[in-house]
């Protein structure tokens, strides 16, 4: 009997935040997104991640109503994914519970139908909150690995962590590679590990950066991974995720089912490419790399010959598969990969902010010596994978260590805080120097999950003109002053002889005057 795999879409969300800095509008997107359902994508990502805080600081969009537009074009809105960071919501630090709960039910309600979870530091305290008021509400909970390598992060932990989200209530399992860190010859191992060690649907979410997502994608479909991450050229490769284009060539080679229509996704392509050269200000890759490609362009004598070596199984024909995979995207003029990640461990969106945050602080060409920086830096808190916020933490920290000319003389409160617990518990034990630098003898880390540390924020009242429903209150109470100069632009202040109160449906009382 054919087995079949399933390719579930990220182009609208992670593929444009990769690659194009989370620019595409709603309208862009807009334009494209019925055919993608059409084309027979069992999931597609929309929301969530750098989305929000996007729409409100550089679109001028409501993210609520972005959602809603997006459920609306759709046939079938249980297909939209949303990506949450736990604790953190979709913002840069943890949130009370209370506010978790009110914005995983406001966001299923607007069209949500599964909430991809995860922790930056894999503190599976910081995703049950979220994983409960999911399920509560309606939700599929999918309950992300933040992929990663360091002394600690062994297999044994990668599957022992996805055993414990399994028991906190996770309806699938996403191992989740945002730098593109898992190589293959650990994949061949790990990949089986947990498809054996898990009894629920897993997802493979491996980014491009390093030039072996393809290879790992093989190796998922053929130990048994239920679904893959993917993107549409040109919003894939590069820094986002592996060409669906390619990865369909493949699984019809292996003998896989993949139902999508590749005709359709034709249609999508040359839509996408009219939105590419829209967003170019922001995309440096596509003046000079992607075309427009069909299943037809891609080699499939090589390819053919790549699941040869991938069945030969050897550490030579494995390295073999990956020059072969490398060789098919180079051809098809997909932008080079990056082996430097492999060391320094950055994920696709934090290399430009990086970049940028270095011309700022007048040292364009310091970029090299961050990147030999952050390995350090990472090392002396514990090993915390990178991804939002301890990418954009760590990686501050060690532009402040190569621009101030001494190491932890000048410390950002992201990075106390990080050292402090109150992101969680990090994978390592940091350095006690570091801790003892940056915290002095009297600040000590936290010792219970950080969310017990947080006061409830929806039961106070909230005096303010251009707060006027509970979706504009969770933007001001998440976003803070980006999403109030949002508000205050589009929501008339209005003329009252007195508070006026508003209670949502879970009796959540709060003042807009």
């Amino acid at each position: 009997m054919t087995k079949s795999i399933s390719f579930h879409d990220v182009t609208l969300r992670d593929g444009q935040q990769s690659l194009a800095a989370t620019r595409m509008t709603s309208k862009q997107a807009l334009r494209v997104l019925p055919l993608i359902e059409q084309a027979g994508f069992e999931s597609i990502e929309l929301w969530g991640g750098a989305t929000l805080d996007a729409c409100v600081r550089f679109l001028d969009e409501d993210p609520w109503e972005r959602l809603e537009n997006f459920a609306a074009a759709l046939k079938q809105p249980s297909k939209i994914q949303a990506l949450l960071r736990g604790q953190n919501l979709f913002a840069y630090q943890p949130f009370p519970d209370d506010l978790v709960v009110s914005f995983t039910k406001q966001a299923i309600q607007s069209g949500v139908g599964t909430m991809r979870i995860f922790d930056a530091l894999n503190d599976r305290r910081n995703l049950q909150t979220a994983i409960l008021a999911t399920r509560a509400y309606g939700g599929k909970a999918e309950a992300a690995i933040s992929y990663t390598t360091s002394p600690v992060h062994t297999p044994e932990y990668f599957v022992q962590y996805a055993r414990d989200l399994v028991e906190d209530g996770a309806d699938r399992i996403c191992i989740k590679d945002m730098a593109g860190l898992l190589h293959p010859s650990v994949a061949v191992s790990l990949l089986p590990a947990l498809r054996s060690a898990v009894p629920i649907p897993i997802t493979l979410h491996t980014h491009s950066t390093t030039g072996v997502s393809i290879l790992n994608a093989l190796i998922a479909m053929r130990s048994g991974i239920d679904s893959i991450d993917t993107a549409i050229t040109p919003f894939s490769c590069g820094c986002s995720l592996p060409p669906v284009e390619i990865l369909m060539v493949f699984a019809e080679l292996m003998g896989m089912e993949h139902g999508l229509d590749a005709q359709l996704l034709q249609a999508v392509q040359r839509e996408l490419f009219g939105i590419a050269r829209e967003l170019a200000a922001f995309n440096p890759y596509i003046q000079q790399y992607y075309r427009p490609i069909t299943c037809a362009d891609v080699d499939q004598r090589l390819a053919g010959q790549v699941l040869e070596w991938l069945e030969i199984g050897s550490e030579t024909a494995l390295e073999q598969a990956l020059a072969g995979c490398r060789q098919i995207t180079a051809a098809l003029n997909f932008p080079p990969f990056d082996d430097r990640i492999f060391v320094a461990q950055i994920p696709g969106g934090m290399l430009t902010n990086l970049q940028s945050q270095l011309r700022d602080m007048g040292a364009p060409d310091a970029m090299d010596a961050v990147m030999k920086e952050i390995p350090l830096v990472r090392a002396d808190v514990g090993y915390v994978p990178l991804v939002t916020p301890t990418s954009q933490i760590v990686g501050s920290q060690a532009a402040f260590n190569v621009i101030g000319g001494s190491r932890y003389n000048l410390v950002s409160n992201e990075f106390r805080m990080l050292l402090r617990g109150e992101f969680g518990r990090t994978p390592g034990c940091p350095n006690p120097d570091v801790v003892q630098t940056v915290l002095g003898g009297t600040d000590q880390p936290l010792r219970y999950r950080p969310a017990f540390y947080l006061k409830p924020l929806l039961e106070d009242s909230y005096h303010l003109a251009y707060v006027q429903s509970h979706k504009d209150l969770l933007l001001h109470l998440m976003l803070g002053q980006s999403a109030d100069d949002y508000l205050k632009r589009h929501r008339p202040a209005r003329t009252i002889a007195a508070p006026i109160a508003v209670v949502d449906e879970d009796e959540l009382m709060y003042v807009a005057a």
